[in-house]
């Protein structure tokens, strides 16, 4: 930027920066201002926070009271995030490693020193094994466009395995696309016009805070909120009515649901004849789903199954809020896919308030994602939840040489840690990890590179909650050595001379760049205006009513009851439910949840806060499962499987249904009982759709530990 440029932009960088008040710091004013930043972590309510600095320390931070969905109010998670970036524990200097894997012992290195060495390494393991042999593992630490999708270019343009980033969401999405097209919904703040709230698989008071809210609203006005859940979570708690399925029973659920509301005529014959597809087919289907037959797989009284289906089809508006839980098991994209039949059967689509929420994501493709493309050669994928079968597996071919850790934890939030934790041991696997604090993963790093914190970078975010999009602005100067991911990533590409121009470009070009569309979603949100607003709602129609007249972006145009497109992938074209195979030993299914307050995925279990306030993993276990063990509120128990085994402190009560047992996710194993945490048990299996993973499907023993 020419210099008259550059002191034109930092006066307007100036001016719009609000003074708050002059502070006296031993006899000296000090300029107090507040700059506009953005929540990076993966949740959906994206807030949108304001960071009180002075004297160039950040020294408060606050949720944005202008902003409609945060309303001054951040979660018990990140309200303490400047503790994260002042911490103690910070890496601040390049490191490498000084002893055996898995030790953690380090020493300080310049960054010359660790990009010329990562840069040889990198290119000579291109040279013996192909670029292949290098893998990025990536996932939602810090969930900006510049900061974690942006880096892929590098790995594209030098032909790197590919990431299959599918842990999360994108059952959820497969299914929900084999119905309606996409995984669009109702506005999620409409939800306070429903009058009957199914909140299915969705923990929101933990998980998706800013949306209670508008709920509340609801039931103020008289609506009924419904929790389907195997766990009585806070949301379950506080819900007027629970039902606790056994875990991987949706499908069975809402097919019984459905034959009920099909057998009594309280579907909507007039949208299903104009904008549903294979109704006939699905009636015929239904016969085999009676409300016995349901209870019986669900563990549902009959009578209840009944009950739910006539009043989420009599009443209106209607909504099911519908997150990633059913996702997370074999059956999970059908589970999925056979929940989304509800809303158009009974013509919920019709009205404000009325249908299915559950991301905002297909919303985003107003942005120019082209601007986030590099050349380069095919390459394969490895999906991240066969992290330890990638590391660990022969087969693989070119083996796994390198791999780049950024933006996740994989010693904590893969499946099968313990097979995980043996690849990542390998003396013969070359690992740099990009981190703010030393997690499990960074110890088996040979290079450690220190991170910027979300107060110390530019970037864009979007909502997969909600729809707006906001900008990040930098809000003090990098602690230590720190750099953004966007940066290693640039000075790396130099150094093993790379020319493409796009892997150069700036946090600001790249911002501005992902602006430039043409979609009218999009339509008067530029730079300037997110630089001095710091967020903008994306431009949609008042009220949205994305399919009250069908025109679902499907191939047939309607909802699919009956999917030419699962059919064409050896599916079942019809919602079905499909049993997971049983253990012959008597077992629990294990729910590893996200159901701890202070936790979200595994950013936090390295926190001495947010650790104290969850105090210590526990294993929930229903009254009935406890006494047939033999085991009494507060024991030490043994949890075990194939995968591995836990020791933890047994809570005896009604969080659970009989059959299944709960332990927090987010515990990293390096502050656990034992060294290991809740993903030392869990699958690493896949799901029918969308290749994400099965996790929900574990099965455990547990027996006293005595």
């Amino acid at each position: 930027m020419p210099r008259s440029a550059a002191g034109e932009a930092q006066s307007r960088l100036a001016v719009r920066e609000r003074i708050i008040s002059d502070a006296t710091v031993e006899g000296n004013p000090t300029l107090r201002t507040v700059v506009r930043g953005v929540c990076p972590h993966n949740c959906p309510d994206r807030c949108v926070w304001n960071v009180t600095v002075e004297g160039g320390r950040a020294v408060s931070l606050s949720g944005d009271p202008d902003h409609p969905i945060t309303r001054g109010g951040l979660c018990a998670k990140v309200d303490p995030y400047l503790e994260r970036v002042y911490s103690p524990d910070r890496i601040l200097h390049p490191q490498r490693r000084a002893g055996p894997k898995g030790a953690g012992r380090f020493e300080r290195v310049s960054w010359d020193e660790a990009l010329n060495d990562i840069a040889r390494r990198l290119e000579s393991i291109i040279d013996k094994d192909g670029p292949e042999a290098i893998l990025p593992y990536f996932f939602s630490g810090t969930l900006g466009l510049v900061q974690n999708e942006s880096p892929e270019r590098f790995f594209k343009s030098i032909g790197a395995s590919r990431l299959e980033r599918t842990i999360c969401g994108s059952t959820t999405y497969a299914g929900l696309t084999a119905t309606q097209g996409t995984d669009l919904g109702i506005a999620p703040e409409d939800i306070a016009h429903s009058r009957f709230i199914v909140l299915w698989g969705a923990n929101v008071i933990v998980t998706n805070l800013h949306l209670w809210p508008f709920i509340r609203k609801a039931k103020a006005a008289g609506a009924t909120v419904v929790a389907i859940d195997p766990v009585r979570t806070r949301t379950a708690q506080a819900a007027d009515w629970h039902l606790a399925p056994l875990p991987g029973t949706d499908a069975a659920l809402a097919l019984g649901m459905m034959h009920v509301i099909v057998r009594e005529g309280l579907h909507d014959l007039d949208y299903v004849e104009r904008h549903t597809v294979g109704f006939a087919r699905l009636a015929e289907r239904l016969d085999d789903y009676s409300p016995d037959r349901a209870a019986t797989i669900t563990d549902l009284p009959a009578e209840e199954i009944v009950g739910l289906a006539r009043a989420y089809a009599t009443t209106r508006p209607s909504v099911i809020r519908l997150m990633v839980g059913p996702e997370k098991h074999p059956n999970g994209g059908m589970a999925i896919r056979t929940i989304a039949c509800l809303p158009p059967l009974v013509g919920a689509w019709r009205d404000r308030g009325g249908g299915l929420l559950s991301t905002t994501t297909d919303h985003h493709d107003a942005l120019n994602w082209d601007a986030l493309e590099a050349e380069g050669p095919e390459a394969r994928s490895i999906n991240m939840i066969k992290l330890g079968e990638a590391l660990t597996d022969p087969s693989v071919t070119p083996p796994i040489r390198a791999l780049i850790v950024f933006d996740s934890n994989p010693a904590v939030i893969a499946p099968n840690q313990e097979l995980v934790r043996r690849g990542l041991a390998r003396e013969d696997l070359f690992t740099v990890v990009v981190e703010q604090l030393p997690t499990d993963t960074v110890l088996y790093a040979d290079y450690v590179l220190p991170a910027t914190t979300q107060l110390e970078h530019l970037d864009l975010l979007t909502s997969w909650g909600f729809t707006f999009v906001a900008l990040n602005r930098p809000a003090i100067a990098p602690a230590g050595e720190a750099i953004a991911n966007s940066e290693f990533f640039r000075r790396l590409a130099a150094r093993m001379g790379f020319d493409d121009p796009r892997l150069q470009a700036s946090d600001e070009q790249i911002v501005r760049s992902l602006l430039e569309s043409d979609d009218p979603r999009l339509e008067g949100i530029t730079f300037g205006r997110l630089e001095r607003d710091g967020w903008a709602p994306l431009r949609l129609p008042d009220p949205w009513l994305p399919f009250a007249e069908g025109r679902f972006p499907t191939p047939s145009g309607k909802a699919e009851f009956y999917s030419e497109s699962l059919e064409a992938q050896g599916l079942d074209p019809l919602p079905v439910y499909t049993p997971p195979p049983e253990d012959e030993l008597p077992s629990l299914r294990l729910i590893a949840a996200k159901t701890g307050v202070h936790f979200l995925n595994s950013s936090y279990g390295g926190s001495d806060r947010h650790t104290k306030a969850e105090r210590e993993p526990v294993i929930d276990l229903n009254p009935e499962d406890a006494e047939a063990r033999e085991i009494t509120d507060g024991d030490e128990v043994r949890v075990w499987n194939d995968l591995g085994e836990l020791v933890l402190r047994a809570r005896v009560g009604d969080r659970v249904r009989p059959g299944v047992a709960a332990v927090p996710f987010g515990w990293w194993a390096s502050r656990s009982p034992g060294g290991r945490s809740a993903n030392a048990l869990t699958s690493d299996g896949l799901a029918d759709m969308g290749r994400g993973g099965d996790f929900f499907a574990t099965r455990v023993h547990v027996s006293s530990a005595g």
